[in-house]
């Protein structure tokens, strides 16, 4: 569709980031309807859109050729067929999912989880295109027990990928570690006569680590324990490392909430901070010892 619009030299994308949004497809059917007024076109932005209607009916002014409006047409109708068809496959998939035993009413949900200062947020994330036509999240809740969306980073489609790849019996793996290994996100200690080739992770073809690798990704900007730790790490170690250390955190925290049932609650970045002093200070008293001075506070 952007390509035909763009022959068409209707240069939309440069006020619309998104054309399969609520505003891209308001105005692509209705010139597939017969409109080509650029300031009626432009009447049918959204209100959030940031860009002026003058700016929009600017951009809207194009040649509309019969073969490229019936290119775009067919487009538009590939479109709501590809639709349909993920309808279709979240349909089955609630149907599937609804097979499964369950370890919680559904009603059990819970809508809240408590914050570090007493306080309660809601721990739903905001949906995404990507998310099923259905309440996914309350659904794998259900299924295992455990809401993996409390923690920062996992959303319901980073929760669903793990849990279709490794399931809901964690008796497999008899410890965090063992899981973590398995999911290719530990240190890999080639050796060749006693000598060290390298500790690189080895590469695997899993779903679920590149799920958690993007997970850990989305914690950059994050106001959270997991979000301080991650900024720490690419502070110290670069992108790479702290993408794969902060995917094995999360794989240790799904392991044991899949296991045990226990929530995640996040503690909040003062935690952390705090933490992290305390540390620095245990480390400069030794340091100080081992020279024969005293730290006085």
């Amino acid at each position: 569709m952007q390509n035909v619009l763009t022959q068409m030299n209707v240069q939309i994308a440069n006020v619309i980031s998104d054309l399969s949004g609520w505003t891209g497809q308001a105005i692509i059917r209705a010139i597939l309807d017969g409109e080509r007024h650029p300031a009626h076109l432009a009447a049918l932005a959204d209100p959030r859109v940031r860009a002026t209607h003058e700016a929009i009916a600017q951009s809207l002014q194009g040649t509309w050729r019969p073969d490229l409006l019936f290119l775009l047409k067919q487009h538009v109708d590939l479109y709501d067929m590809y639709q349909r068809q993920i309808r279709e496959c979240d349909q089955e998939l609630e149907r599937h999912l609804k097979t499964f035993a369950e370890k919680v009413r559904s009603d059990d949900s819970p809508t809240s989880t408590p914050a570090p200062n007493g306080a309660t947020r809601p721990f739903t994330k905001r949906r995404t295109k990507a998310h099923p036509h259905f309440n996914l999240g309350a659904e794998l809740h259900r299924i295992s027990g455990v809401d993996l969306t409390r923690i920062d980073g996992i959303d319901v489609g980073v929760a669903h990928t793990v849990i279709s790849e490794v399931g809901l019996d964690m008796s497999r793996w008899k410890t965090a570690g063992h899981f973590a290994s398995w999911l290719g996100l530990c240190p890999n200690n080639k050796t060749s006569g006693d000598k060290g080739l390298g500790r690189a992770t080895r590469p695997v073809a899993n779903r679920a680590t590149t799920a958690l690798r993007i997970a850990a990704t989305s914690l950059l900007k994050s106001r959270s324990y997991l979000g301080t730790q991650y900024r720490r790490l690419r502070t110290r170690l670069g992108a790479p490392k702290a993408i794969t250390a902060m995917a094995h955190k999360l794989a240790v925290l799904v392991y044991r909430m899949l296991k045990f049932g226990q929530e995640y609650v996040d503690k909040g970045m003062q935690y952390y901070e705090d933490k992290h002093r305390q540390q620095q200070i245990r480390l400069l008293k030794k340091k100080a010892a081992r020279l024969g001075l005293q730290i006085v506070a």
